[in-house]
Parts: C-alpha cells; sequence; structure tokens
C-alpha cells in the first residue's frame, strides 16, 4: 500500500508530464490510444466518483455559511469563462466545430485541480472547494444553457441531451462516491490515498483517446487552438484576480477566485464534445488539460512566493488548520 501511496504522490505531482508524453504519443502513433477514445465517458465518471469520495454533506455547509464570497466566485466562473470563449472564437474566427469546443470549455464548471492549486497557493481552499462544488451541481443547468445561447450560431446544441449527459457523468457519480463515503468512511480514508492515482490515469487516457482520434485536425489547426486556448485560460485567471481585488476580498480569497476562475473541468468539456460535437470539438478541451496544470501550478508558485497576507487579514483555511 505505501509503494502504491508513493506512486499515486510522484504521478500526481508531475501529471502535467504525464500527459504532455501520452499527448506526444497519441499524436504521432494515433493507434496507441486509439481505443481509449470511446471510453471518455466512463473516465470521467471514474474521476468525478473519486472526487465525490473526497466528500462529506457537510462540506456544502461551507456554501450556506459564506453566500456572499461563493456566490461572487461563482458567478466570475460562469461569465468571465463563456465570455471570454465567446470573443477569442469570433476573434479568431474559429471553424464551427472548434468554436463549439473553445465555447464549451468555457461554460465548464470549475476543475479539482483548481483546489490543489489554490492550496499550493496559500488561497483560500475552503473557498475553492466550495466554488468547485457550487459550479458543478449547477452545471447540468448552467453549461447546457450557457453553451446552446453562446455556441449556437455554430453548431445545432442540444440542452436536454446535455443536461442529460452532465447528470450522467458528474453528477450522478460524484453522489454515488458521497454516499460510499458516508455509509463506509473508514474503508474510503484506507484508499483515499490512491484516488490521486486513478484520476491521474483517467484524465491522461482521456487525453490520449481525444488527440488519437483528432490528430489529423490537431496537425492542422493545434497552434492556434493552442494560443486560443492559453489566452482562455491567463484571461481567466487575470479577470478573476482583477474582480475579486475590486471587491476588496483579502488576498487568500483573491488567489482562490483567480486560480478558480481560470482552471475548467476540462475532463467534462472534452466528453461533452465528443458525445455532441465530435472529435475536433473535444482537441481545446484536451489542450486545455494539458496546459492548464502546467499555467496553475506556475500562478500557485508566483502567487505563494510573491503574495502574501497583509496585517490583519485572516488566514487562509489551511493556515487555521
Amino acid at each position: 500500500m505505501k509503494t502504491l501511496e508513493r506512486l499515486s504522490a510522484f504521478i500526481s505531482k508531475y501529471m502535467a508530464v504525464f500527459v504532455i508524453l501520452v499527448a506526444a504519443v497519441a499524436l504521432y502513433q494515433p493507434w496507441t490510444f486509439h481505443w481509449a477514445a470511446s471510453k471518455v465517458t466512463i473516465l470521467l465518471g471514474v474521476v468525478m466518483f473519486g472526487m465525490g469520495m473526497t466528500l462529506r454533506l457537510e462540506d456544502f455547509r461551507l456554501v450556506f455559511q459564506r453566500p456572499r464570497d461563493v456566490f461572487v466566485g461563482a458567478l466570475a466562473q460562469f461569465t468571465i469563462m463563456p465570455g471570454l470563449a465567446w470573443l477569442l472564437a469570433k476573434g479568431f474566427a474559429l471553424p464551427p466545430d472548434l468554436a463549439a469546443g473553445v465555447i464549451l470549455v468555457g461554460t465548464c464548471p470549475g476543475g479539482t485541480s483548481s483546489n490543489v492549486m489554490t492550496y499550493l497557493s496559500r488561497g483560500d481552499v475552503a473557498l475553492s472547494v466550495s466554488m468547485t462544488m457550487t459550479t458543478t451541481v449547477l452545471a447540468p443547468v448552467v453549461t447546457p444553457l450557457l453553451t446552446w445561447w453562446l455556441a449556437g450560431a455554430w453548431v445545432d446544441v442540444s440542452f436536454a441531451g446535455m443536461m442529460l449527459s452532465i447528470l450522467q457523468v458528474v453528477i450522478l457519480p460524484i453522489v454515488l462516491g458521497i454516499v460510499i463515503n458516508r455509509f463506509f468512511a473508514a474503508t474510503v480514508q484506507r484508499v483515499i490515498k490512491l484516488l490521486p492515482l486513478v484520476s491521474v490515469v483517467a484524465i491522461v487516457l482521456i487525453v490520449g483517446g481525444v488527440v488519437s482520434v483528432s490528430a489529423q485536425r490537431i496537425m492542422e489547426t493545434g497552434l492556434l487552438v493552442m494560443g486560443v486556448v492559453i489566452l482562455h485560460n491567463l484571461g481567466g485567471y487575470a479577470l478573476g484576480f482583477t474582480i475579486a481585488k475590486a471587491l476588496h476580498m483579502n488576498i487568500a480569497k483573491v488567489k482562490a477566485i483567480s486560480i478558480e476562475v481560470g482552471m475548467q473541468n476540462s475532463g467534462l468539456a472534452t466528453s461533452l464534445a465528443l458525445t455532441h460535437f465530435g472529435a475536433a470539438a473535444a482537441i481545446p478541451g484536451a489542450i486545455f488539460s494539458v496546459w492548464h496544470n502546467i499555467s496553475g501550478s506556475i500562478a500557485a508558485n508566483y502567487l505563494a512566493a510573491r503574495m502574501t497576507r497583509k496585517e490583519g487579514e485572516p488566514a487562509p483555511a489551511q493556515e487555521n488548520a
């Protein structure tokens, strides 16, 4: 067990490296991961189930204890990233399938990676987790609605179909994970350190599967999409930071909102794109999966080293522990 825990910690630490390596192999030898493309929905469900196993019903109380902070963060998440995605798709005149993919990344909720990056940045982890939970719970309605509104000019969007997909691959696995944690807490605590290993393997396979079935299109449009994805992600960090500062939040909250807004559940975007729009639309989500782990690590290190609390500000959650 100890060996597996060390392996889990190692793979989690170097997740971005593994994602890049697998993406490169899938790009130049597509057959190696072609099989994974048909398993993307199942793999995402595994990731969401693992997330659910780390949660308890008590964790949702903070949403109601700090409604202003969570509301500001969730509103920023569902306005900044979709708006930026639409502007970038228009500004770069992206083809319909790629435009839909970029917008889908923007309309998805925050991802669990943001919680780790917030911790590393010495930000407000409790706020980050609450934002992730809130936007994820809202996603079955908000994500299809925003996608239909913003991407409808490029592609046909099935609101009901997308809502059902999110309920199946996100909400249901999370609820099952919470139930397992509630009734088998002792067993969950024994295996919880292995969950990052399972999640990283699943995410790596998702990226490999998408890249393998879209290799030719990536070769043709890869640099353009990569540039759009980078601008989207960095714009999310910057605008999230700016809005939180403008509302006079303390630096721990500013860090949490900045990182949470900029980092999306790109695995969900990839799964929805494959299901509803085709393989090419999943390219932005796959590239985002690689890039936001790299940028998030850099942002976390920068914020932790150069931005500390001012005198009199409350400490972030992990400092109070």
